[in-house]
């Protein structure tokens, strides 16, 4: 391409159909659930996922970011990643709560309610926050990781044949678990700081190919695995970061 020619204008297209690709892949999660498939539900999920981590990638590798590409992507991420995981988990385990008596059937929608709505503050916060976060951490669980999370929980009880009514109290708990590690302080890595031209070592390439050999074996265990071990990550990391910030205090009050 010349120097100063003009980009063509179906360019900036593309980031944004990813994001309504994202929106559509969330919009028929929610429809999936409310019909009983949940399967395919938690899959569309993780469909959303990609894309949502396509449409930022490509808007900055071709240099078509704009404030309208933020916005949408925003309300996308809270269909699929905040209304969505909340409809699925209510509608496969949380609304069998009735069954206890009627506070407790209160207390699955409600639940449920908390965690979409703890995912918009999540969003809000990270829009407020993007000028000037340290974009190598997210401060809370990101919505696609807690979303992440509630649909690969649901995707392996279904695999081993387990119904939600079974496993509605272990729901409800990784629910308000998920709900309220969004709007945390946890410290979370981001993976932002790496970008695709990067060289990356080898042992990363062979254990990136060997994550997609366990994905094609038995794709909803090693989600779900994937899913707990960053969930984790936050909290040990925001400990392990704390311990260290009071061994440099000692040493400096022992040295002086």
């Amino acid at each position: 391409m010349a120097k100063g020619k003009k980009r063509g204008r179906g360019i900036y297209l593309l980031p944004n159909l990813l994001t309504t690709a994202a929106l559509f892949a969330g919009f028929y999660a929610i429809v999936a659930a409310i019909v009983g498939r949940y399967v395919p539900a938690a899959m569309a999920i993780f469909v959303a996922g990609i894309l949502d981590g396509l449409d930022g990638r490509i808007a900055r590798l071709t240099n078509t970011q704009s404030e309208f590409g933020v916005q949408y992507d925003s309300m996308s991420d809270m269909v699929s990643f905040g209304v969505a995981p909340a409809v699925i988990v209510y509608a496969w385990s949380l609304s069998s709560m009735g069954e206890l008596g009627n506070v407790w059937g209160k207390v699955g929608w409600l639940a449920a309610f908390l965690y979409a709505a703890c995912a918009a503050l999540r969003l809000a916060r990270f829009n407020a926050q993007s000028g000037v976060a340290d974009k190598e951490y997210f401060q809370g669980l990101a919505s696609p990781a807690a979303a992440g999370l509630l649909a690969s929980m649901v995707w392996v009880a279904e695999d081993f044949g387990l119904s939600g009514e079974a496993l509605r109290t272990p729901t409800l708990l990784v629910t308000l678990l998920a709900a309220g590690l969004m709007v945390s302080k946890v410290r979370y890595f981001s993976f932002k700081s790496i970008a695709v031209k990067d060289k990356v070592p080898f042992v990363a390439m062979l254990l990136l190919v060997l994550i997609f050999v366990l994905l094609a074996i038995d794709t909803p265990k090693v989600l779900f695995g994937v899913a707990v071990v960053y969930l984790l990550s936050g909290p040990v990391m925001t400990l392990f970061g704390i311990y260290r910030q009071r061994g440099r205090r000692r040493s400096a009050r022992e040295k002086s």
